[in-house]
């Protein structure tokens, strides 16, 4: 009975940890319709608009803010002349994709957007601290400017986070590298994040209660 509790038990466990870290069951990959089909391809990517300009948040505070409607309204505004015409210049003013952003800012109600990147609710990230720190958008979110449609990139499993805060010097860039996307460093990422994480005394703490509060 004890050989076949230990047999039993070990299966078990197997089972456990190759179903526990599928894709599927980590949520890599996860890629939710959104009510307006934002291309973060063409925003990020071809125009090269910066990140915290939608999510002015991220390096001020622990959330990366969802743009609001008057975010998107600076380029897309829906208000009309009584005549019709445009009030103001704005790109495609007419397009059916836009109609949920104008109706948000005829009534005031948001824009339901899908969260793609949702940690548990035990998990503590203050998305300011990392950027801060050094660690670009792409460590976490992967190459956002090619992106049609946003989906998760990483599994964002304890053991991968603990991975980075163990070793975080490849992670590790200037400040004003963190929002271009496409940066290629002139030598080893490491060497440089090293040498940042030296200047700056940074120390990622690997300790439960950062993360479980």
């Amino acid at each position: 009975m004890l050989l076949a509790g230990l047999a039993g038990g070990g299966a078990y466990a197997g089972a456990v940890l190759f179903y526990g870290t599928m894709p599927k069951v980590m949520y890599t990959g996860y890629q939710p319709e959104q009510p307006v089909p934002f291309s973060h391809k063409l925003h990020a990517g071809e125009m090269k608009i910066d990140c915290r300009y939608c999510h002015s948040t991220v390096d001020k505070a622990a959330y990366a803010a969802i743009p609001s409607t008057s975010t998107c309204n600076n380029c897309h505004n829906g208000l009309k002349n009584p005549d019709g015409t445009p009030i103001k210049t704005a790109v495609h003013v007419n397009s059916v994709k836009l109609q949920p952003v104008y109706h948000s800012q005829a009534t005031g109600e948001p824009i339901e957007w899908e969260k793609i990147h949702d940690l548990a609710d035990y998990v503590y990230f203050n998305h300011s601290v990392h950027v801060n720190s050094g660690v670009s958008c792409v460590s976490c979110h992967g190459r956002i400017d090619r992106m049609e449609t946003v989906y998760q990139h990483e599994p964002l499993s304890m053991s991968w986070c603990l991975d980075c805060h163990r070793n975080p010097a490849p992670h590790i860039r200037p400040q004003e590298f963190i929002t271009k996307l496409d940066w290629v460093p002139d030598e080893d990422p490491a060497v440089i994040g090293q040498r940042l994480i030296d200047e700056h005394g940074i120390d990622p703490s690997t300790n439960c209660s950062t993360c479980h509060r």
